[in-house]
């Protein structure tokens, strides 16, 4: 039988373990990246580009239980969890520096079976670039969709177009399956559904940055202040990664550079967050309006193409599932798309799973986010009430926000497994 093939567009976290679990499943993957390749030696991952399927460097992502298990299937999931600089307790705080609550890593491993796991995304990057054949993943490479294809036609395979980064050249590939994974602004959706409406801003935009860490102790926390947050958290290799979110018009930019309006923002709040500030460059700075999803897609597929991530489902940051999401559309589109499946059935199967799932998250997250507006002090010392109330009587209670999204598992035995004949094993008992 003729092995299929598939294009992935997008080289980001998406549409890398979407080419991870293809390529497990027997499908010959191509990975078309617009942005160039790390310089040799780094880790840096793909520089910042406009499409947004490929993280810049200075971030990191949190990988929840669900996500997890989801890179299970794909024989990576203890790599990912390796990756983690575990802490036992997380706080909320207000700017003072007051706490209103504490996080426990144990409450989430007996509610959800683990907790979670925040890495850098170039690691995470270069560890799923990893898992492909050599020449798999084609950097420098500006894909465009020309012809979804028809399923049910052997004779009409997707079409897509490679434009040359120095001389202008032109490239045309074909393939029986193509994977979207192009990000907020996804031209491959636009061409899909050219009615439906574009991601709306969200009412925040957002910094992040990696920074050497403070030389006093500090706990991982996230403070809640008017109409902004900041988060900080310890990575693997010392470093820390901050993050904030400030309610402010769409398309703004600082009049000097970002590290300084962080510090306008945030200066003043409590340690380790000046102690950051003053660590960090202002050229790593990276800001990034927030968007999601305005409206439902018809659908997750059209033709031979799936939709992946971001750019079919964009959702606020505050579940942190925005990478999960798209790292389970990847593990369930391979799942269905088996190397002898009827391909049309498969992806109106895929969208059958993921599209009111995800949107489901969309909407959840966008509700969390609005409350990270509050700008008012009324509404601002209600807030930090009911934060403290629900953390004294039920400190679980939180964790409800993830009830029936950290809590998934995914529909299939690991690769390795089902490649040993054992069919529909159960994952490890270490990750049930």
């Amino acid at each position: 039988m003729r092995q299929r093939t598939a294009i992935v567009i997008g080289g980001g976290i998406g549409g890398l373990t979407a080419a991870v679990a293809l390529d497990r499943r027997g499908w010959s993957v191509t990975v078309l990246e617009r942005a160039a390749a790390p310089e040799p030696g780094s880790a840096s991952g793909y520089p910042a580009r406009s499409g947004g399927a490929a993280q810049p460097s200075g971030a990191g992502i949190g990988l929840a239980p669900n996500a997890q298990r989801a890179l299970d299937t794909l024989d990576v999931g203890d790599a990912v969890r390796a990756m983690a600089a575990w802490q036992a307790t997380g706080e909320i705080r207000l700017p003072g520096g007051r706490r209103l609550a504490r996080t426990d890593n144990a409450a989430a491993v007996r509610r959800f079976g683990g907790p979670v796991v925040v890495a850098h995304r170039a690691e995470l990057v270069a560890l799923l670039a990893a898992r492909l054949p050599d020449g798999a993943v084609r950097t420098r490479a500006a894909a465009s969709l020309v012809d979804a294809g028809d399923p049910r036609a052997a004779g009409r395979p997707a079409r897509v177009r490679i434009e040359g980064a120095a001389d202008g050249h032109e490239e045309e590939l074909t393939a029986d399956l193509v994977v979207a994974a192009d990000g907020i602004h996804s031209a491959v959706r636009r061409t899909l559904f050219p009615g439906h409406p574009e991601p709306r801003y969200a009412g925040f935009t957002a910094w992040r940055l990696v920074v050497p860490a403070p030389a006093r102790p500090y706990v991982a926390h996230e403070t809640w202040g008017p109409g902004g947050l900041w988060g900080t958290v310890p990575l693997r290799d010392g470093r820390v990664y901050a993050y904030a979110t400030a309610a402010v018009p769409p398309g703004g930019r600082a009049d000097d550079d970002e590290r300084s309006e962080l510090l306008r923002r945030f200066g003043t709040w409590h340690h380790p967050i000046p102690a950051l500030l003053a660590a960090a460059d202002p050229a790593a700075v990276l800001r990034n309006d927030v968007h999601t999803a305005a409206a439902p897609p018809p659908a997750f597929h059209r033709g031979r193409v799936a939709l992946l991530g971001d750019a079919v489902h964009p959702m606020t940051p505050n579940l942190g599932q925005g990478g999960c999401q798209a790292v389970e559309d990847a593990v369930v589109l391979a799942d269905e798309a088996a190397p002898d499946a009827d391909l049309a059935a498969a992806l109106a199967a895929y969208t059958r799973q993921r599209l009111p799932r995800t949107m489901d998250v969309v909407r959840r997250a966008e509700r969390i986010g609005r409350l990270t507006t509050w700008r008012s002090r009324p509404a601002c010392a209600l807030r930090a009430v009911l934060m403290a109330t629900t953390a004294r009587l039920a400190p679980d209670l939180a964790l409800r926000a993830l009830d029936g999204i950290a809590d998934w598992r995914p529909p299939t035995a690991t690769y390795a497994a089902r490649a040993r004949g054992t069919g529909a094993a159960a994952l490890p008992k270490e990750h049930e």
